[in-house]
């Protein structure tokens, strides 16, 4: 059996275009997995950076909001106080004023003889 020059360069050529295609579509991939761990990498250092970020974020948060809550607590406790003590005075003028009341009102005199 003969095979022609032209059928062995046909095939050869096949052969190195399978291989080149092969090797062409390996690199690639090799460079999406590598690239992909590289954006990993990068990504697992911004979000180090964003977390440390976000902490301290957090902490001047709850630190002003301890304050707010200081000062609040402060403010609230001067107007129970102040509201206690005049709750305390009108509570003595009201019992005052039922006194004087029920001096105006009280019973009638029994010596003084009443006109119908």
């Amino acid at each position: 059996m003969f095979v022609s020059v032209e059928i062995i360069t046909i095939v050869i050529s096949a052969v190195g275009l399978l291989l080149a295609l092969g090797g062409t579509m390996f690199a690639g991939f090799a460079w999406c997995i590598r690239r992909s761990d590289s954006l990993r990498t990068d990504l697992a250092g911004v979000e180090k950076s964003l977390g440390a970020r976000i902490d301290g974020v957090e902490q001047k948060l709850t630190a002003r909001i301890d304050g707010v809550e200081r000062k609040l607590t402060a403010r609230i406790d001067g107007v129970e106080s102040s509201l206690g003590a005049r709750i305390d005075t009108v509570a003595a003028d009201t019992t005052e004023l039922k006194i004087a009341m029920a001096r105006l009102e009280g019973p009638q005199r029994h010596l003084i003889v009443a006109t119908h």
